[in-house]
């Protein structure tokens, strides 16, 4: 079962009240949209965006044998045609919005697509299977240079010379599995830095991840939007997990807050108390900032 990140924080700073309307912009399996629906009864609705028809067929089944299910509105659609989905739904009176960046449980444990570094399965890494770039396409046919620097940008990976390089020799034999890409970075790293909290490949499998899927570039495209449709008082909350998608937050509320279109409410991001930790520890790197447009 997937358990939301920072739940009780989220519907803190949302604060949904009765008959209001928000957007989960990452749906998932429904689990921070359910907790607003407990709060915005009884006609408050949620609008919950996901890119992967699959995911959004499994959470519309599951949310069918609620009270809400006729309270939430599904798009199958990336967040980053936000304003447009919004527009198509003709969802309105918008009082808060939530980004939770981080994969879902059904992504790492049974999509079969590569995401977790624990199970062998093909490199595809794709939320949308629709997409045509593939985690596989890049290992096999980008460049070393190329593999490099989103190693170096996007994974923050120190090694990530030699893994390209070593990913480059390794290429006589098609490069498709999760376990044959982790045997070739376990083989450049040192020894000492394959033990601890981090399992080798973490910085790689990020990397991979966020370029196939444009994670930055949707991000930085999609924040806009969201300060567009939102009320005036409206509430936006964002929960990211790595240092790239949370300064492309702070540096957007910061600046949103000189120019006057948003007031923070959170001066510094709000991690995971020890007992979530504890309890998930997929929460560990979870921080969330939050705003009011004004």
């Amino acid at each position: 079962m997937h358990i939301p990140v920072l739940q009780k924080e989220v519907i803190e700073y949302l604060g949904p009240k009765p008959n209001e309307n928000f957007i989960d912009c990452t749906i998932g399996e429904a689990g921070h949209t359910l907790a607003i629906l407990e709060k915005n009864g009884p006609k408050g609705k949620v609008l919950g965006i996901d890119a992967d028809a699959e995911v959004i067929k499994n959470t519309k089944y599951y949310t069918q044998n609620t009270k809400y299910k006729d309270r939430v509105v599904f798009a199958c659609d990336n967040f980053v045609n936000l304003k447009e989905i919004v527009k198509r739904e003709k969802f309105k009176n918008i009082s808060g919005i939530l980004f939770d960046l981080g994969m879902s449980s059904w992504h790492l444990e049974e999509s079969g697509r590569g995401f977790s570094f624990l199970k062998n399965e093909p490199l595809d890494m794709r939320y949308n299977p629709g997409n045509p770039l593939t985690a596989e396409k890049i290992v096999n046919y980008w460049s070393k240079s190329e593999i490099e620097k989103i190693l170096r940008e996007y994974g923050e990976e120190r090694f990530a010379k030699k893994i390209a390089e070593k990913i480059i020799e390794s290429r006589a034999k098609p490069i498709e599995t999760t376990f044959q890409l982790i045997e070739i970075i376990k083989s450049v790293i040192p020894r000492k830095y394959q033990v601890g909290r981090l399992h080798p490949a973490t910085r790689t499998f990020q990397a991979l991840r966020i370029v196939v899927n444009d994670e930055l570039n949707n991000l930085e495209k999609t924040l806009p939007q969201a300060i567009n449709v939102l009320s005036r008082g409206g509430r936006l909350v964002v929960i990211s997990f790595h240092s790239l998608e949370d300064r492309i937050v702070k540096n957007f509320l910061k600046k949103c807050g000189g120019e006057g279109y948003l007031k923070l409410i959170t001066k510094k991001p709000i991690g995971p108390s020890k007992k979530e930790i504890i309890k998930n520890p997929r929460s560990r790197s979870a921080k969330l900032r939050a705003a009011i447009k004004i």
